[in-house]
């Protein structure tokens, strides 16, 4: 069976803000072979490219022109495990939340409070995503991808991956790699993370005495679940906007005047701040247009009402933007990728 592009096909149901754009050609790739194939066809044509992966970290302002591949690889193993460490590599159209699943069947501990956050396993070291603590660079081990520059299929590591807080290569050098299967190293014990504030209420309110990896993974979800909308019934792309670092001196500053503002020091000096905390101290929480608001329940993520349009979501978040600047003096930086013309 030949490699299938579609063209004219909606993008509806491959981004979870479910905004109906159309890509001038569409193709699934289910191998390293069909992605060249893909890739191959693309440069015959002309065409430019566009990656896809779960669609949960995208706001589609129009047309995708070109061709748009959309990673469908499956499969996971278990690569060695030996002591109190494992290695796992998974393909990466795989979905990550049931790679988090699939891990803890196995009794192998680390990405539980990595739950319930969407999207493939491809796109996760792009974002370097996190949550409630925990970091997918703090467990990732390697991966291995396309160079498009050069043809070649390489591994890198840790320090190639130049992860920082939502940033990678793969953000810094766009289009040059294509990811294929990644590597993670987990543990063979409870490691329990519980620094973030209501994580730690929830364990502590069960009054369990052992660590359990499971327990942590269902209160993730229940936490998730409680604070974010489910895009199959409202549209949306999870959080919206990255916390702000700043300066420890521009957070005393800020603290002086906002006296409980969270904020939460890093290893580097800098300081994180909430940026759901300032948009709610600004008023935009529950906020609604025709197409689009801003949760009611958590004012970092922006919903899509009914028949929203990239440019509707991205008038919203420019006028959050220029009110927390005018009142706060920060910046805030969108998580979602662009993309459309």
């Amino acid at each position: 069976m030949g490699l299938e592009c579609i063209r004219g096909a909606s993008l509806a149901p491959l981004n979870t803000f479910g905004i109906d754009e159309c890509a001038e050609q569409l193709c699934l790739v289910h191998s390293d072979a069909e992605l060249r194939e893909a890739l191959a066809l693309a440069d015959q044509r002309g065409w430019p490219v566009q990656l896809l992966g779960g669609g949960s970290n995208l706001v589609l302002a129009g047309p995708v022109s070109g061709l748009t591949v959309v990673m469908r690889s499956r499969g996971r193993r278990v690569v060695r495990r030996n002591g109190d460490s494992a290695l796992i590599e998974a393909e990466a159209g795989e979905n990550w939340h049931r790679l988090v699943v699939w891990s803890l069947d196995l009794g192998l501990h680390g990405l539980e409070n990595l739950s319930l956050i969407p999207g493939t396993v491809g796109a996760a070291p792009v974002q370097n995503i996190g949550a409630y603590g925990v970091e997918l660079c703090d467990l990732f081990d390697s991966l291995q991808a396309l160079d498009r520059r050069t043809g070649a299929l390489c591994w890198l590591n840790r320090e190639d991956c130049r992860f920082a807080y939502r940033d990678s290569l793969f953000k810094q050098q766009p289009g040059r790699y294509v990811i294929l299967r990644v590597r993670l190293r987990l543990h063979t014990r409870p490691v329990p993370r519980l620094d973030y504030a209501p994580l730690a209420a929830a364990w502590q309110a069960l009054g369990l005495k052992q660590p359990d990896s499971r327990v942590i993974s269902r209160l993730v979800c229940d936490i998730r679940r409680s604070k974010l909308p489910d895009p199959a019934r409202l549209g949306n792309a999870g959080s919206f906007f990255k916390n702000p670092l700043v300066s420890a001196e521009q957070a005393a500053a800020m603290l002086a005047r906002w006296p409980g503002m969270p904020h939460y020091p890093q290893v580097d000096g800098s300081v994180k701040l909430a940026a759901g905390w300032l948009i709610e101290q600004a008023g935009w929480k529950g906020h609604s247009r025709e197409r689009v608001g801003v949760h009611r329940e958590q004012a970092l993520v922006l919903v899509n009402l009914g028949g929203a349009r990239g440019g509707d979501i991205m008038a919203l978040a420019r006028d959050i933007q220029q009110d927390i600047e005018r009142r706060f003096g920060l910046q805030l930086e969108m998580e979602p990728q662009l993309l459309g013309n």
